[in-house]
């Protein structure tokens, strides 16, 4: 059914008057001293990366150099483990209850990341954490330690013939 309430204004005629009279407020596109309203611009969306810590910088401004140590760390963080939050059965477990990185509470069905030293996060806050340091936020345990070795390896080691070949990408999946 319609509305019911009756309302003096609510009539098609005073909304003419009023739509007339806002046209002749903001113009109707007939004055010539009036500039048409600027296109309508779709805004793209650049990603903005940390290539060190004290460093912001958007996806287009980085060398080549920091791209592939970005995709490295993105490998990295992809691959450490991921769940689900449920606090349990009990409301009183001694369980991690909030994010340390933004101060929230974790609510039932969370998307959440464990690192290797058990602690949990929310895991969008955990992962631009992560690309910015890969250290805990809790007990600054390194996270990495053993697969950035082995994917920032130093050249000098397999200058020499015979010397051990690079790792492969399942050799850093085992250990990350």
């Amino acid at each position: 059914m319609g509305n019911c309430l009756k309302s003096p204004t609510s009539d098609d005629i005073s909304l003419l008057h009023e739509s007339q009279s806002d046209r002749a407020s903001y113009g109707d596109g007939t004055d010539p001293d009036q500039e048409p309203p600027p296109p309508y611009q779709e805004q793209i969306h650049v990603p903005i990366y940390h290539p060190t810590p004290s460093q912001a910088r958007l996806a287009t401004q980085l060398t080549e150099e920091e791209q592939v140590r970005i995709a490295q760390r993105i490998g990295l963080i992809q691959h450490l483990p991921k769940g689900v939050y449920d606090p349990g059965r009990d409301g009183s477990e001694k369980k991690i209850r909030e994010c340390v990185i933004c101060m929230m509470d974790f609510v039932y069905g969370d998307p959440i990341r464990f690192l290797p030293c058990m602690h949990i996060y929310h895991m969008d806050c955990i992962d631009d954490w992560l690309m910015r340091s890969f250290t805990c936020p809790s007990c600054m345990e390194p996270v990495f330690s053993t697969a950035v070795e082995l994917w920032q390896p130093d050249p000098a080691a397999w200058a020499g013939i015979g010397g051990p070949c690079p790792p492969t990408e399942s050799a850093v999946l085992a250990l990350g």
